[in-house]
């Protein structure tokens, strides 16, 4: 009898465990400060942030002297627990998010005068504050 009351008390704990309180995701995410691709998930603390797609990069190539610096920008997909949005990120300029500032803070390759970047080719770091 103390074995089928023990046992039924630890189920009745169980179910009142603590469960992180964060988004699912349809795959395995990146840790925060790890490079992805388009259409790869990176967790920042309790969201995940998906890049999409580039929606301009007008980036001064490399090697090229140019009077403006231009920029790049990529649709984001910012989902938490209760919300999600998509948003455009430029390289570098912060973003308010509920609750915490979001940066895409580096952005590879390189432009290049040679060729455009195909979209496979990009990778994006995200940080969150």
């Amino acid at each position: 009898m103390k074995q089928l009351f023990s046992l039924s008390l630890f189920f009745v704990l169980a179910a009142c465990a603590i469960i992180p309180d964060t988004p699912m995701v349809g795959r395995e995410a990146a840790a925060q400060g790890t490079a992805v691709a388009l259409g790869e998930p990176v967790w920042l603390g309790d969201i995940v942030l998906t890049p999409m797609t580039v929606v301009e990069d007008s980036r001064c190539p490399a090697n090229v002297q140019c009077v403006q610096a231009g920029e790049l920008t990529v649709s984001t997909r910012i989902t938490a627990t209760h919300w999600k949005q998509n948003v455009s990120m430029t390289l570098g300029k912060p973003y308010d998010a509920p609750g915490r500032t979001i940066v895409l803070v580096s952005a590879t390759p390189e432009k290049s005068a040679d060729r455009p970047t195909l979209p496979s080719e990009y990778r994006f770091v995200y940080e969150a504050g």
